[in-house]
């Protein structure tokens, strides 16, 4: 193709935003996706067979923003169904994006940014099966750009989770740093923010998502991470932990400030019960693992907030997934440990961090600066809706 050619289809492109736009976040887990499409390409259901719709409705949960004349599209795939989420790109085209635009040097086309360690595990895999490369872009670089985008761009984006009340907090840019982002993901990572540009990951946990999952897989019946979820909501956790009132004889332990409701030992009441695993609901089972390590997560969260002097709080990662009790645990863990003075923050995107920073990444590159101006006016014309 001559340069006319394309610049004939530069323009059309632009006039009618069918910029495919992708980026990944390929996790132990979850892969994160987040992409670009124009109001006139075809939609999910016109595209995308049945056969993949019904994976789909199980394996992701989308959601889409309207974005000038497109919309940026939010994502998900279990790792272990990765063929999923490659059969998903090649039937909506969105490894081409290199190709499409005559500035794109002839080594930099059919890329894809992605971040994660999958971005180094399965990097064959995408280039067999999609004929593309995976730009590996840092994964904590990622998850802090994506976070302090969010932060400074969505006017709904952080809030506290407190007695059951979701309330959005707006953040004077100005005041925004420094805090502590901690990412749940498979593991957990804590990450010291102090500007745009300067961030340590200063602490974490190997007790994460993955610990749910895979523990949950082993105790209960359940194969993936939203049934475990779910089934927790059901369950009281009273009957696999020991509290302190049965301890102390129904009473509390005014002296250090523990209520009688208190856990003194998670997964503790077994213990002293001649039961097998299967007397016990899966429910239960479900309910107290989810708050053990989300209690866990908490503490250690506010307890490194409390060593570098950071009152701000604010979690991320697939493993929250707005789930009320999980929320409601990690916000008590925090306020109890901090006697008050600290607070969780929760984000409405918390899942996507990793995969927004690497979208915006495509500018670093030297590629068209077509993330930044898709992003510009997000907060003003965003809208969400599932796909």
């Amino acid at each position: 193709m001559d340069r006319n050619r394309a610049e004939e289809k530069l323009v059309g492109i632009r006039e009618s935003d069918g910029v495919p736009h992708l980026s990944l976040d390929i996790g132990g887990t979850l892969i994160k996706m987040v992409y670009f499409s124009s109001n006139s390409s075809e939609s999910i259901d016109n595209r995308v067979n049945s056969s993949l719709k019904d994976k789909m409705s199980t394996s992701s949960g989308n959601l889409h923003y309207g974005i000038r004349n497109g919309g940026l599209h939010f994502t998900k795939f279990e790792t272990s169904k990765i063929s999923d989420c490659i059969e998903f790109i090649s039937s909506k085209q969105l490894q081409h994006y290199g190709d499409r635009y005559y500035a794109a040097p002839t080594n930099d086309k059919n890329i894809i940014k992605a971040t994660g360690g999958g971005a180094f595990k399965f990097a064959d895999l995408f280039r067999e099966k999609l004929g593309v490369t995976l730009d590996k872009v840092d994964e904590m670089d990622c998850l802090v750009t994506g976070s302090n985008f969010l932060l400074k761009a969505m006017h709904h984006e952080a809030f506290t989770y407190i007695d059951g009340q979701k309330e959005f907090v707006q953040i004077d840019h100005k005041d925004l740093y420094p805090y502590l982002l901690v990412n749940i993901g498979s593991g957990v990572s804590m990450i010291k923010v102090e500007s745009d540009t300067k961030f340590e990951r200063v602490s974490g946990t190997s007790v994460g998502g993955g610990t749910f999952l895979g523990l949950g897989k082993l105790l209960t019946n359940c194969k993936s991470f939203d049934e475990l979820l779910e089934l927790s909501r059901q369950g009281n956790n009273r009957v696999i932990d020991m509290l302190v009132g049965e301890i102390y004889g129904g009473n509390d332990y005014t002296k250090i400030g523990l209520a009688s409701t208190a856990i003194a030992s998670s997964f503790g009441k077994p213990i002293s019960e001649n039961k097998e695993l299967e007397d016990y609901k899966a429910e239960d089972v479900a309910r107290s693992l989810l708050r053990m390590i989300s209690n866990n997560i908490g503490q250690i969260a506010y307890l490194n907030a409390l060593h570098f002097g950071l009152k701000r709080i604010i979690f991320g990662g697939f493993f929250i997934r707005g789930h009320a009790y999980t929320m409601d645990t990690i916000s008590v863990a925090v306020n109890f440990w901090s006697k008050g003075e600290a607070k969780a923050m929760f984000l409405r995107h918390e899942g996507f961090l990793g995969a927004l920073g690497a979208f915006l990444s495509y500018k670093e590159s030297g590629f068209p600066d077509v993330a930044h101006q898709l992003l510009e006016g997000f907060p003003q014309n965003s809208y969400c809706t599932e796909d």
